[in-house]
């Protein structure tokens, strides 16, 4: 049985770009979090300068009210900052909330029971209020993960997410990963839940993505399905699009070959035979890049763990097996 007087549950909440009254987000979160009756601590991530949010939870520090402030230098990304706060936070049970309104605060002990039965829960705004322009840039977005991940999660850019200490112990999030916490997760043996939480009334984005916002997601699209699918076996990536490539590059050399042998066409003036030897180079180089991503895995293989143990079940059970040899040893020294 936990101790009243530990805490059990710390909630990291990082202040980026967009946030909203930190005051009037936090009174929220408290009212939710007492009502798990587990003792907890907050945990405000200022990525970047802030001064007018360091005012605000000065505040509630001197209303001796369970927050802690880190403040990071310059801008690092949220990955970064939920990091910076798990290397402080002291519960068993670690949970990421948003700095802005996004899902009712009192359904948050439904994301926390989901831990009964997973290592990770992450929140799905649902019922979902939105414009249909933001429904298509969203559905498109999770029909694409989905396929490359092989994960039907419908609400990565949600921010509210309940994990067990070990899911961060074990995953280093960088960049923007911290949207993909949930398939690494997966990836590293964890067990992960999507729950159903009501969207908040406030949830309301007005702004606009820039181009290059979907640039940064293909390319973490991308990112993400080399690690999930690829980390572990890196020459089967290299290797399909080494053989690929050298495959096309010797059929043309093969072509050209044909038909300087029995055509009698010159090949002095043809770019297709620089073309085909380039590709045949290129393959060839793709594929040994695989193969040293093959050696450097194998070498270091006994450091990688990729699974996660639930449970073990072993005939005797320790205890007994312990006393028959305590037992069996009196009676051959009698």
């Amino acid at each position: 049985m936990l101790r009243k007087d530990i805490t059990q549950l710390s909630v990291i909440v990082p202040v980026g770009l967009r946030y909203a009254n930190l005051q009037e987000i936090y009174g929220e979160y408290k009212t939710a979090l007492n009502n798990l009756g587990q003792k907890w601590e907050m945990i405000f991530v200022l990525d970047g300068p802030h001064p007018d949010c360091i005012d605000v939870l000065q505040r509630l520090i001197a209303e001796k009210e369970p927050v802690t402030v880190i403040c990071l230098s310059r801008f690092f990304g949220e990955s970064t900052a939920i990091m910076a706060g798990f290397e402080q936070c002291k519960g068993q049970v670690i949970m990421t909330l948003p700095a802005y309104h996004q899902i009712e605060a009192a359904d948050l002990d439904k994301l926390v029971q989901g831990l009964d039965v997973a290592d990770v829960c992450v929140a799905r705004r649902w019922p979902r209020t939105e414009t249909f322009a933001s429904k298509l840039r969203r559905a498109s977005f999770h029909k694409l993960v989905s396929i490359v991940t092989k994960m039907p999660l419908r609400d990565l850019g949600c921010g509210a997410r309940v994990m067990r200490r070990q899911v961060l112990e074990e995953l280093s999030l960088y960049g923007d990963q911290h949207r993909f916490l949930a398939l690494l997760a997966d990836r590293q043996g964890f067990r992960v839940k999507e729950i159903d939480l009501r969207q908040s009334a406030k949830d309301h984005f007005t702004g606009v993505y820039r181009p290059r916002e979907y640039t940064h997601l293909a390319l973490d699209i991308f990112t993400v399905f080399f690690l999930v699918r690829f980390t572990k076996k890196p020459l089967r990536f290299f290797g399909m699009i080494g053989v690929s490539t050298f495959a096309i590059g010797l059929i043309m050399v093969s072509v050209l070959t044909v038909q300087r042998l029995f055509f009698a066409q010159s090949l002095a003036d043809r770019p297709a035979l620089l073309l085909s030897s380039l590709l045949i180079v290129l393959g060839l180089q793709i594929f040994a890049l695989g193969l040293l991503g093959e050696l450097i895995i194998f070498t270091h293989a006994k450091n990688i763990k990729d699974y996660q143990v639930d449970r073990v079940i072993s005939f005797p059970p320790l205890e007994a097996a312990k006393s028959a040899e305590s037992i069996e040893a009196a009676n051959v020294r009698r």
